[in-house]
């Protein structure tokens, strides 16, 4: 990861915070049934720069297909502002809703298209 940069974002209410090292110059947009349903515009950090600051307490899980992710959402407002797991080398990651992090200038990242419907 070339260009890291230090963030923080969070959920809609604002309960659930987080604090990480991301390269944004490494977004995608995935057009599976769950990513494109919801909107997400994706950047995956290994989990080691990657901190929730408030509210985990607050988060719910869901998991579906292989279960291989742990999609965590927040209970009060239902923001998923991030999730957890593994890369195929099995380093552990966060999958960051680049829409969530504060003060994001969407209309400057070049997301990848990615086919997960194929997955």
């Amino acid at each position: 990861m070339a260009d890291m940069k230090s963030v923080e974002g969070g959920c809609h209410c604002g309960v659930v915070r987080f604090k990480a090292d991301v390269d944004l110059s490494q977004t995608m947009e995935c057009n599976c049934s769950h990513c494109s349903k919801k909107g997400f515009v994706l950047t995956f950090t290994p989990a080691d720069h990657f901190k929730v600051t408030s509210g985990e307490d607050n988060l719910t899980e869901y998991r579906f297909n292989k279960k291989q992710i742990a999609h965590l959402f927040c209970s009060t407002c239902g923001v998923q502002a991030f999730g957890r797991g593994a890369m195929p080398d099995g380093t552990k990651t966060a999958a960051i809703n680049v829409r969530c992090i504060d003060d994001i200038d969407l209309a400057a990242l070049k997301p990848q298209q990615v086919d997960g419907k194929s997955f």
